[in-house]
């Protein structure tokens, strides 16, 4: 930054010079809107001249350079108006245009003129007589003008091929030299009111606190004589209230060099008087400080109470004579309406309002013990936001909540306020939130430069403090409120999802979309199989899918947190860490540091994984019926923090989603399990029989079962011959299988020790009865089948109550194949016998389960008929496509799903194969 001061003379243009056309001034002209440059030809008693780098600081510096010549020439009354204008036409300069900034301040007996120019000359120049457009005022730049239609006397913008120059003119209120504050002169009758004769008490206090002066007037309201009173601490009068633990009391207030307030003194008579006071504190030549208070009754406050200093926007009344409220003078109107917004613009206002480099604000937890940032401007916000820090008492206290501070070198107590260490801010105030005196909050401003701000500033911004105090106090219980809400219905939704799968994975995808990117940016799940098994890495999900192969590589080469059972979420700094030392040393390769150059690949993927992990980490536990069965870890980009409602949010999905996971652990074990049983009792693969086509079809009733009822077996008994089986246990599900098991079993041992079909089937009877209350009676189809040398098949067959096989000709004629007989399992002593069937070349024996014929569409069923003329037209068809069309016809036969088991054996003799 260049500056210059000339006093006198004429001004000297800031602007580069050279061959460049003469600067064009355009007039703006639309409806209210105003400018000219007639200070130009005033006389110039003054100039300042200084020149911004297109950086984001310039705009502090330029604040400050404005600050510091206005109040250098007198013009305190209007440095405010001319440091937010300055404020918003330099930022639109550096930051929106991304140019240098100059800033020239002109002084006259007029007034005092600013411009600000910057070298952006690619933008249109506006035509005379067009209406201007200037936008919205909720928007994040170009405000410049309209608040320069708004403060301004008059004001312009200036063109030139390589410029453009914005200048507003502010004119000096007419008041008499020497006066500070002044109100309008009223009729008598408009006059406050006072209770006969205002007697103004005024009180010195010494160093210790103790009365050294009492007047006449302190006499008549009091009721004490100076001689009473003299040398007694002004506690011992005072009745201060305060909200119990705060330490806050007149002591305190007694410290500060300026403070005006309401509290009460106690009376002779013993009654407590409430009081208007205006303390300030002072010292005399040896150097010994004393404190000065003017007390009045509370009624006739307006007698000590200082008057606001009204500015351009900053009036009592509007145009239409209605009062303006003191919140959105200090916040602007329209105020937001979210409470992010609310703070954001609150911390904007109170850094232009004291010319602070930056500026934060804290809101207070439920309980006051800790403070969590919200808002602020000039800071690392990504890294500071809703970090807590504690109040009362421990490392990194927050000490100066409750009351005003002014830390004028935060390297001499570097402790005081955590938030700005290692920020490069040196003086700092700050003053407290208070909604009937309850601790709401922290608002405060700092700088570089150390000794900025003293006592007035305090009092400038605790001013501006109280006025917004139950704006962002509604609005934060508002916010809580609609969080809550959204809690609720979070968990509600989440509870109903997690319910409805008892599938692992989808359980742990489940887990970890319901927290990304709502709880968090990155979620990765751990599980632990048994209490001897570690944890392991079982799912990784990030809100930005490019990152989850290198957040799975890196959590994978660190060890995974302790599983603590103990409740709620705990900070892992390895996941930060590892990304940090990951992206040091990806760095130092790119620069052939610390490995060979050519080892660069990967160097972007690295160094995003860990801006992606580089924030705080958490963990909490996954604990189902009193055992650790994983751990949930939630993760937040660089610097960001977890707000404490989040990580209460995630504590309550936890429990959830363990008790789904533990849920779908054993759900799965147990289905393991079952199914590994039901395959047990299916039998191996077929047999090749040569000469012989055969298919089957299996459908187990029922979701998730593979063997039911029905049954079907092939098997070999001896070289050349084969048995084959088909049957129909009572019932579905496991005891059905149970029954089906044995009978299979039995059927196999039993053909191969040499006994023929009825000898087979009547053992099998016996074994089943002799199951007493769990036997169930079983139909069953039983054969065996001999190929011959001629290309035809005999079979023997027993057909024991199940439905009869039919038989496919060449011709496409069907018959049954087989008598019925007595079903097993429910008479003791069975009189059977086999039949012999041939199969010639060409034909099909097709053996199905009553799931079959019984197949039903509301009155309607398939049954043997229906069978039949499937089976009709099936003639030249292989086995396979047999068993295939008459699966297709029985499905199509309904529409809902099949309620019973089916079975299907078809057997297909194609003959000898003739060259």
């Amino acid at each position: 930054m260049t500056t210059g001061l000339h006093p006198g003379g004429q001004p000297q243009d800031p602007r580069p010079t050279g061959n460049q056309a003469l600067p064009r001034q355009e007039r703006v002209d639309h409806g209210a809107l105003h400018a000219d440059n007639r200070t130009r030809s005033a006389v110039i008693t003054a100039r300042a001249a200084a020149s911004f780098d297109p950086v984001g600081r310039s705009v502090a510096t330029a604040r400050s350079f404005v600050r510091d010549t206005l109040q250098g020439w007198g013009f305190a009354d209007i440095v405010d108006d001319a440091v937010v204008l300055t404020s918003e036409l330099v930022t639109n300069a550096v930051v929106h245009a991304g140019t240098s900034a100059d800033v020239l301040c002109l002084r006259s007996d007029e007034g005092v003129r600013i411009e600000v120019a910057d070298r952006y000359p690619e933008r249109e120049i506006p035509l005379q007589a067009t209406a201007v457009n200037m936008g919205s005022p909720d928007r994040e730049g170009g405000r410049g003008l309209q608040l320069c239609a708004a403060l301004a006397g008059r004001w312009g913008v200036d063109y030139s091929p390589t410029h453009k120059q914005v200048w507003f003119h502010l004119d000096l209120p007419d008041r008499p030299v020497g006066t500070r504050t002044a109100g309008p002169s009223l009729p008598a009758d408009l006059l406050p009111l006072a209770d006969g004769r205002v007697r103004v008490a005024v009180i010195q206090i010494d160093r210790v606190g103790a009365i050294s002066a009492w007047n006449e007037d302190a006499e008549d309201l009091f009721g004490y004589t100076a001689e009473q009173v003299i040398g007694k601490p002004l506690t011992d009068l005072a009745a201060w209230p305060h909200t119990p633990g705060t330490s806050t009391g007149i002591v305190e207030a007694l410290q500060l060099s300026r403070w005006e307030g309401t509290y009460g003194l106690r009376g002779a008579s013993g009654r407590v008087i409430p009081v208007y006071a205006s303390h300030l504190r002072v010292r005399d030549t040896g150097g010994e400080p004393s404190t000065v208070c003017l007390l009045v009754r509370d009624h006739e406050r307006a007698v000590l109470q200082t008057p606001l200093r009204a500015s351009a926007t900053d009036t009592t009344t509007s145009s239409e004579g209605q009062a303006t409220d003191p919140f959105e003078v200090f916040i602007g109107s329209p105020a937001p309406d979210d409470l992010d917004g609310l703070l954001q613009r609150t911390v904007e206002r109170a850094r232009d309002m004291l010319d602070g480099d930056s500026a934060f604000l804290l809101l207070a937890t439920d309980d006051e013990t800790e403070l969590e940032v919200r808002a602020s401007t000039g800071l690392p916000s990504a890294r500071q936001r809703f970090a807590r820090v504690p109040v009362e008492a421990g490392p990194g206290r927050y000490g100066s909540a409750r009351m005003p501070a002014v830390h004028e070198d935060l390297t001499v107590v570097p402790g005081a306020v955590p938030l700005l260490a290692g920020t490069g801010m040196r003086s700092v105030v700050t003053v407290p939130l208070k909604v009937e005196g309850r601790l709401t909050g922290s608002l405060g401003v700092a700088a570089e430069g150390p000794a900025r701000y003293s006592n007035e500033e305090a009092l400038r911004l605790q001013f501006a403090a109280d006025r917004i105090a139950l704006a962002v106090e509604s609005a934060r219980l508002g916010e809580l409120e609609r969080l809550r809400r959204g809690s609720l219905s979070f968990l509600v939704e989440a509870s109903d999802l997690l319910a409805g799968t008892l599938d692992r994975d989808q359980t742990l995808a489940l887990m970890a979309q319901m927290t990304v990117p709502t709880l968090a940016t990155w979620c990765a799940v751990y599980t632990i199989a048994d209490q001897a098994s570690d944890p392991y890495l079982s799912y990784v999900l990030h809100e930005d899918e490019e990152r989850i192969d290198g957040l799975k590589a890196l959590l994978s080469k660190i060890a995974p947190p302790d599983p603590v059972p103990t409740p709620g979420a705990r900070v892992w700094a390895a996941p930060g860490e590892a990304a940090h030392q990951a992206a040091l040393r990806t760095s130092m390769r790119s620069l052939g540091l610390g490995a060979p150059a050519s080892v660069t690949s990967g160097i972007g993927t690295t160094l995003a994984t860990a801006a992606a992990v580089g924030g705080e980490t958490v963990v909490l536990p996954l604990v189902a019926r009193n055992r650790v069965i994983g751990m949930l870890t939630l993760g937040k980009p660089s610097d960001e923090h977890f707000r404490q409602e989040i990580l209460e949010l995630a504590e309550d999905l936890s429990r959830r989603a363990a008790l789904a996971l533990d849920n779908a652990r054993l759900y799965s074990e147990r289905t393991a399990i079952s199914q590994s049983l039901q395959r047990s009792l299916l039998p191996p693969d077929l047999p090749h029989i040569d000469g012989v086509e055969v298919e089957v079809i299996y459908r187990a009733a029922g979701e998730g079962n593979e063997v039911g009822g029905d049954f079907y077996d092939l098997f070999p008994i001896r070289d050349g011959v084969y048995g084959f089986a088909i049957g129909d246990v009572c019932g579905t599900g496991p005891e059905a299988a149970a029954v089906t098991g044995l009978a299979r079993h039995a059927l196999r041992l039993l053909a191969r020790e040499g006994f023929g079909g009825p000898a087979v089937l009547e053992r099998l009877n016996s074994a089943i009865l002799d199951e007493g209350a769990r036997s169930r009676f079983l139909t069953l189809l039983y054969g065996e089948l001999w190929p011959q040398e001629d290309g035809s098949a005999m079979l023997k067959v027993v057909c024991a109550g199940h439905p009869l096989p039919l038989r496919l000709r060449q011709d496409g004629t069907v018959e049954a194949a087989a008598e019925p007989q007595p079903l097993l399992g429910v008479m003791e002593d069975l009189e059977l016998y086999e039949q012999t069937i041939t199969l010639d070349p060409g034909d099909v024996l097709l053996c199905v389960t009553d799931g079959v014929t019984e197949r039903r569409e509301g009155t309607r069923m398939l049954g043997d008929d229906g069978l039949t003329d499937v089976l009709t037209t099936c003639t030249g068809l292989t086995a396979g496509a047999v068993a295939a069309r008459i699966m297709r016809a029985v499905e199509r036969f309904a529409s809902d799903a099949p309620s019973d088991d089916m079975a299907i054996l078809a057997m297909r003799v194609p003959g000898l194969q003739r060259d």
